[in-house]
């Protein structure tokens, strides 16, 4: 299953049915499991796990040293959950924080010339259009997506279900559920397509819509519309955005 041109260090711990095509380069320290196919000119390196059932597709650079002018060759970590796709000439760099990982889950959609910074944690079913860019340290929850030619500052979060639009800058956390695009970047409202794709209750949306309504249409600032929110959430959507409201944040909500 390991084309002759490929070159594939014999400490790499490879899975018997994973399928390595023309001049891929896979180091030392790679795992990759069950039924993963590189299909042509792939490098992985680094300490990287590939899930199962990963499809990487031709000039993906897997597991790299950092572009952090702080990167050393300290150990730090690369993982890529099961069944996520990897377009063409994608990036994903290993960590620069010393036995930190950066992390893709499962299911996620890289797209070409997506790029994943250092100690960046993507969440399950992630999906990253052509040329959009994370920056290191990135937090992406779970379902979001974030459309081509999107540039996302370091140390940014992006909520589950949120929906970034094209060649929109991110410079501020992107709450879940919620529409960002434009420059300099707005919230337009709820994900509407993406919740009912997702099969969310009409309940939910409501108190979605609701809080969308308190945060950015009541002008209260962010302190006062959490206040009014605690009392007035009731579905567990709700609850998870006012968690990440509340939760610390480097950048600050998109307001």
């Amino acid at each position: 299953m390991i084309h002759p041109s490929a070159i594939v260090h014999p400490s790499a711990n490879i899975a018997k049915d994973v399928e390595i095509g023309p001049y891929c380069i896979v180091g030392a320290n790679v795992v990759i499991g069950a039924r993963s196919k590189l299909l042509a000119h792939v490098v992985i390196n680094g300490r990287t796990t590939l899930g199962e059932d990963v499809i990487v597709h031709p000039f993906a650079s897997l597991g790299a040293a950092s572009q952090d002018r702080k990167a050393s060759d300290d150990i730090s970590y690369t993982k890529i959950g099961n069944r996520t796709i990897i377009r063409e000439y994608a990036s994903i760099h290993r960590a620069t924080v010393p036995g930190n990982t950066t992390a893709i889950g499962d299911d996620c959609l890289l797209l070409a010339y997506t790029h994943i910074a250092h100690d960046c944690t993507i969440g399950n079913d992630v999906t990253m259009s052509n040329l959009a860019q994370l920056a290191g340290h990135v937090v992406v929850e779970d379902h979001a997506g974030i459309g081509g030619m999107v540039g996302v500052h370091q140390d940014v979060r992006i909520g589950a279900y949120a929906f970034v639009g094209g060649m929109t800058r991110i410079t501020r956390d992107v709450p879940p559920y919620f529409l960002a695009e434009g420059n300099p970047a707005e919230v337009h409202g709820l994900n509407s397509v993406g919740l009912r794709r997702r099969n969310f209750a009409a309940e939910a949306i409501a108190d979605l819509k609701n809080a969308y309504k308190l945060i950015y249409r009541s002008g209260h600032n962010m302190r006062q519309a959490i206040d009014v929110l605690r009392g007035e959430i009731a579905s567990d959507a709700g609850r998870h955005l006012l968690a990440f409201l509340e939760a610390p944040s480097e950048r600050g909500i998109l307001k």
